[in-house]
């Protein structure tokens, strides 16, 4: 059975591996991510970064991180979202993003943007938020690199 909480800093080894076995990830993104979740455990309303972590078994196995986009009262991101390998297809990414979006209606929020890369690699990430109920917003061209477009996903919430 899948426990959905909130992150403990003891999480940050295991989710830190999660997301070094994920493929879509390129090496530089990884440091950025690490940040996030280590500021969200440390002190989640001070640093804005609010994570829940999917365990199963006891062992993290996935994670979503959003928070409140700065100068927005009612616009939310999620950041960050990852499951591992080992386990996806079950259901827990979409949970979690259903879990970000009710925690973000709690906190007074009215809508969710994301952002993800236009590159093939990133293929599977943009179907999955379309399968969750996110729109293409925007576009903005070579904004990674060239040929590496932004693309911002969006939802409003109910």
């Amino acid at each position: 059975m899948i426990v959905y909480r909130e992150i403990v800093p003891g999480d940050l080894p295991v989710l830190k591996s999660i997301l070094r076995r994920i493929q879509e990830f390129a090496p530089d993104e990884l440091p950025v991510a690490d940040e996030v979740l280590e500021a969200s455990a440390a002190n989640p309303k001070d640093s804005g970064y609010y994570t829940v972590v999917a365990e199963l078994e006891g062992s993290p196995v996935g994670y979503a991180t959003y928070g409140n986009t700065p100068l927005s009262r009612g616009n939310w991101e999620i950041y960050w979202a990852a499951v591992d390998p080992a386990v996806q297809g079950r259901g827990i990414g979409r949970e979690l993003m259903n879990r970000c979006e009710t925690a973000v209606k709690q906190r007074g929020g009215w809508q969710i943007t994301l952002e993800t890369s236009s590159t093939p690699q990133y293929a599977r990430t943009r179907r999955f938020h379309a399968s969750c109920g996110y729109t293409e917003i925007a576009r903005i061209p070579d904004f990674y690199d060239r040929g590496d477009d932004l693309v911002v996903f969006y939802k409003k919430l109910g």
